[in-house]
């Protein structure tokens, strides 16, 4: 990893939630202190179990947040772009990072110390107030996330998980906009490289989406969303 310079009142990037805020006169001072971070494809930037060290918000790029479960397997709990929040779970109540991170490719990244913001939450409410609806709102995804679970079988979470994927990174010449391995679709769906294998490609025979290498790309996303309406999770 290495430092890279960026200003946030330049920053392009109008998702995130600190660019939101620039309008505050009391937000200068703060956006002075934030630290900014190259990271290359696959570093990590945050271990699990590692000393808190503030907020990460990506300024532009891709990454995925991972938990370690059974046997010491690592579960992707997230994935993000830009103007996403990583590190937020620990913050405030743990002092250390619950998940670890990972760059999916090149990413830049702008880091807010513990102290930095735990000044802006004091003395700003309306962040503080949009950040408490931010929490709310992942609240409620990991509620949701856990009743897939539950209730989708296999082929329903990888349909889930594809269909999520191509809300969230869009397509591009035909193809979903990020690198997935077969084995990091597995692990977010929730079940074993082998079964998702078997349900990318039965999709594929279906007619219902396309690869090309890692990537994927959705040809029928109303098909794709009637398999799982009754779910009501998209």
């Amino acid at each position: 990893m290495k430092e890279e310079q960026t200003l946030c009142y330049s920053c392009a990037n109008e998702n995130c939630f600190i660019k939101k805020h620039l309008h505050l006169e009391q937000m200068t001072d703060y956006v002075a202190k934030k630290q900014h971070v190259v990271c290359k494809k696959t570093d990590p930037f945050i271990v699990e179990g590692a000393p808190l060290q503030g907020l990460y918000f990506i300024c532009k790029g891709k990454a995925k947040t991972v938990k370690t479960g059974i046997n010491g397997r690592e579960q992707i709990v997230r994935l993000t772009t830009n103007g996403d929040i990583i590190g937020f779970r620990g913050f405030a109540t743990n002092k250390k990072y619950l998940i670890g991170a990972y760059a999916l490719e090149d990413t830049l990244l702008c880091n807010f110390s513990n102290e930095t913001m735990l000044e802006i939450l004091q003395h700003i409410p309306e962040f503080t107030y949009a950040l408490m609806l931010f929490y709310a709102e992942e609240l409620n995804k990991s509620e949701n996330n856990i009743r897939k679970i539950a209730h989708m079988n296999v082929r329903e979470r990888v349909i889930d998980l594809l269909l999520y994927i191509h809300r969230k990174f869009g397509q591009i010449n035909g193809l979903i906009d990020i690198d997935l391995s077969r084995k990091e679709i597995a692990d977010f769906a929730g079940t074993t490289e082998e079964q998702a294998i078997r349900v990318i490609s039965s999709l594929k025979k279906e007619a219902l989406i396309q690869t090309v290498g890692k990537r994927i790309g959705i040809l029928k996303v109303s098909a794709l969303r009637a398999e799982i309406m009754e779910h009501k999770y998209f």
